[in-house]
């Protein structure tokens, strides 16, 4: 699939079938996210990847059983790779200390840093996963943890210093040409590039 189709076809997976996603697969697509731009070469990026008992363990604690009847996309809970995406800021702080960058001063602590690389760079190798994810035939999607993150954290021995981006459902789509009902977002009107850029002055 070429890039340019890619960015304009994929879309957010709410409907997925039962089919597994080999562990293998899984990989190769962490591995071209991994190619992500970051930050001094950090990779403060991880991947908390759950499927069978800790999935059904993570929706347990994030949608708990009986507010299911209700949720909208009952589909959602089929995919069987839940993947909890995590920015590292002390990685950051380290890797700016070392001898090519203590110059900077952003080795002396997250405070120095005018924006968040560590969140920055995670957030550019989640959507290099979702693009990957949709070149290899598979739907996924991005969703907040709003719910049980806290309770999440402590059962899966997540450690604190690390920030939770939110979660990445990935699966076999349940139907190819768009399965459950799109979210409301969707059917608001996309920016175009002259909503979006400031030529010479703002």
């Amino acid at each position: 699939m070429e890039l340019r189709d890619a960015l304009k076809t994929r879309r957010m997976t709410r409907d997925f079938a039962d089919t597994d996603v080999a562990d293998d697969l899984v990989g190769d697509l962490v591995d071209l996210a991994s190619r992500a731009p970051s930050a001094g070469k950090t990779q403060g990026w991880s991947l908390l990847v759950l499927r069978d008992d800790a999935r059904a363990r993570f929706w347990d604690l994030s949608l708990p059983a009986d507010k299911r009847e209700s949720f909208a996309w009952p589909g959602l809970l089929r995919a069987p790779v839940i993947a909890l995406s995590f920015a590292d800021p002390e990685a950051y702080v380290a890797r700016y200390s070392e001898p090519d960058k203590v110059h900077t001063g952003l080795g002396a602590g997250t405070d120095k840093w005018g924006a968040p690389y560590w969140t920055i760079d995670a957030s550019m190798a989640t959507m290099s996963l979702l693009l990957a994810a949709h070149d290899a035939g598979l739907g996924a999607l991005f969703f907040a943890v709003f719910n049980g993150a806290d309770e999440i954290r402590r059962h899966f021995g997540v450690p604190e210093t690390l920030q939770l981006l939110g979660a990445i459902a990935l699966g076999h789509p349940a139907c190819v040409t768009g399965g459950a009902r799109r979210g409301v977002s969707a059917t608001r009107a996309r920016h175009r590039a002259s909503d979006i850029i400031h030529a010479d002055r703002w």
